[in-house]
């Protein structure tokens, strides 16, 4: 294959349509617009607009609730947490807080802090996480191989 060979697959691109190039286009003169109107100008902006009735967005009442305090927190598997160890990014003898994932790329943000869930499987043995959270499950399956979760609300930071 030489470089003057390479083309897209047929059928991939498509040509823009030139409006306003004469009758004989197609879409010459009005260029596919009509004849006058707001919808025929530039700048047209009626997304919603229902001609004068309200519109159904306005109609209907609003829906739920929006918890303001509500916390978010960056979720970390334990086989994820496995996978950075293997690979050598994560130090399972020293403490493993919110610093020292992010400093491994386990989690991009610490947000309001990091809650371990226990999908994937921990094999390294004596791992000390400090987190703001954990499930149940995960509390369990680090127990099982002999580390321990430390929660605490200063892990948030």
């Amino acid at each position: 294959m030489k470089l003057n060979e390479v083309r897209d697959n047929s059928g991939a691109t498509k040509n823009a349509k030139r409006v306003g190039r004469g009758v004989g286009s197609g879409t010459g003169k009005t260029s596919g617009s009509g004849h006058k109107g707001q919808k025929a100008r530039s700048g047209v902006s009626i997304n919603g607009f229902e001609g004068g009735q309200m519109p159904i967005h306005r109609r209907l009442p609003k829906r739920g609730f929006n918890n303001i305090f509500r916390k978010s927190y960056a979720v970390v598997n334990l086989g994820r947490l496995q996978g950075a160890v293997d690979a050598g990014k994560l130090d399972a003898s020293k403490p493993v807080d919110a610093a020292a994932l992010v400093g491994a790329g386990v989690i991009s943000k610490v947000r309001d802090g990091v809650r371990i869930l226990a999908k994937g499987e921990l094999t390294t043995k004596k791992v000390e996480i400090h987190a703001a959270g954990a499930s149940k499950a995960a509390f369990e399956a680090v127990e099982k191989v002999g580390g321990k979760i430390i929660v605490s609300a200063v892990a948030a930071e």
